[in-house]
């Protein structure tokens, strides 16, 4: 089963997929006047404002983007790194940084048409992401590919955004049992099995008001911890860090001679890079803009401002922090086997000593938290566009549930199907990207104006 779930993957994730998604950003980025750049100080001004800001009731454009990156920032952006480097060669780090670059063009229309194609349900709670976009901004003859997209969503919700991460917490907490001279246990299992349903369930029962509340916390916690750790270890091989950038440069044109022949192709690094990359960022997804459409703004440009920093706080700042580290701490890079997290760990541990699986565990652990709860929010409204308003309750306890059982099983096989299903969710987003850029060209248009307005 493993085996036809992994070559399903492979040919969805494939090169017409990646084609598609990096074309529609290129293209996106073309018809906004590069948007991700022109626009990037005000994104940056606004970012550092939102920070400062009272929540003086609904959500905030900061909140809307904490949830949405609750879900996008995670294991992968540390696991998937090393990984990338592995197979790809530090060179495939560069078309990270391209494929981030493209990909906050994306994230910006995503996180724009969300507020500008948005329902409120009885609640008085807006409600937005691809499948309102296309019932609402696209012909009806487009509105089978709204549940189609809806019914992937709650399939991956279960799999890429509970179970898998459900996994990654228990494997970073027997990691730390076993590095204090403990063994791993079911029993130890079960506990933290349980220990997660109760806190899942606590927040999902509260409401997507909750959700936010927690992830606007968990994840500025977990990031900025993550981020003091590898500017620790950056400071300690200051003197690595020029060499490390010329290595990620290099590599992505010659990797044979960075990788001393045992990558050698530019196609591979280019391939691994691109492919980690929107795994990292999921722009192109159109999850993101599920919860960026909850944002109170003004305009909804306003919101794609954060849809910029979201991408780039991700794949720029985050992902190439986790690069560096590799690269800087002198550890060996088995090239060709992908190591995953176990190489970022060991060049942490390196320049740290052991003692740093523990707060590396923590770091993991709030991550993967924060994912279960991103994509419970976006499991859950696929569901109400699926079923009706009234399943939040009940959509809240299947996830509940599917925490234990994440606990209990193994998630290879879950991991490959909603990884598959994670990719077949850009058709149907990308398909209204792509017809409704011309009202998002009107919008930006309309922004910038009134931008230019406000500084004469």
């Amino acid at each position: 089963m493993e085996r036809f779930l992994q070559s399903v993957n492979n040919v969805i994730w494939g090169i017409p997929m990646l084609a598609l998604i990096v074309g529609a950003g290129i293209y996106i980025t073309a018809k906004t006047g590069f948007a991700q750049l022109s626009l990037f100080p005000q994104a940056a001004k606004t970012f550092f404002g939102r920070l400062r800001e009272k929540n003086t009731g609904g959500t905030t454009a900061y909140r809307a983007m904490c949830t949405a990156l609750a879900a996008t920032v995670g294991t992968g952006n540390i696991a998937g790194v090393a990984g990338a480097i592995c197979l790809g060669g530090p060179g495939s780090v560069f078309w990270m940084w391209i494929c981030g670059l493209i990909g906050m063009a994306t994230k910006f229309a995503e996180a724009t048409l969300a507020i500008r194609y948005r329902s409120k349900n009885a609640d008085g709670e807006y409600m937005g992401g691809p499948m309102y976009m296309i019932s609402m901004g696209l012909n009806k003859r487009f509105l089978p590919l709204a549940y189609v997209y809806c019914f992937f969503g709650v399939v991956a919700a279960f799999g890429v955004g509970n179970a898998t991460q459900v996994n990654a917490v228990i494997g970073g907490i027997n990691g730390v049992v076993t590095a204090l001279g403990g063994t791993k246990s079911r029993i130890l299992d079960l506990a933290i099995g349980f220990a997660l349903c109760i806190i899942v369930a606590l927040v999902l029962f509260g409401g997507a008001s909750r959700i936010g509340s927690v992830t606007e916390s968990l994840v500025p916690f977990a990031a900025v911890f993550y981020i003091l750790l590898c500017i620790g270890v950056l400071v300690v091989r200051a003197e690595q860090i020029v060499p490390a950038f010329e290595q990620i440069v290099t590599g992505a044109f010659s990797p044979k001679s960075v990788t001393g022949g045992m990558l050698g192709s530019a196609f591979i690094a280019m391939r691994i890079g691109a492919s980690r990359g929107v795994f990292t960022n999921e722009a192109g997804m159109g999850t993101a803009s599920i919860a960026h459409s909850a944002a109170r703004v003004e305009h909804p440009c306003q919101q794609g401002l954060m849809g910029i920093m979201e991408v780039f706080i991700d794949t720029i700042v985050i992902c190439t922090m986790t690069a560096l580290v590799i690269l800087c701490s002198g550890v060996s890079i088995p090239y060709s086997i992908d190591s995953g997290v176990d190489l970022a760990l060991e060049a942490f541990s390196h320049v740290y000593g052991p003692w740093i699986c523990i707060p590396l565990a923590v770091c993991l652990c709030a991550f993967a938290i924060a994912t279960i709860f991103g994509w419970g929010l976006y499991g859950i409204r696929c569901a109400q566009f699926l079923f009706g308003p009234n399943v939040w309750n009940v959509f809240s306890f299947l996830q509940t549930a599917t925490v234990m059982l994440g606990a209990l099983l193994g998630t290879g096989t879950v991991w490959l199907l909603a990884e598959s299903v994670n990719g077949l969710m850009a058709i149907p987003n990308l398909t209204a990207l792509l017809f409704l850029t011309p009202e998002l060209k009107r919008l930006t248009d309309e922004f910038r104006r009134s931008m230019h307005k406000n500084m004469a």
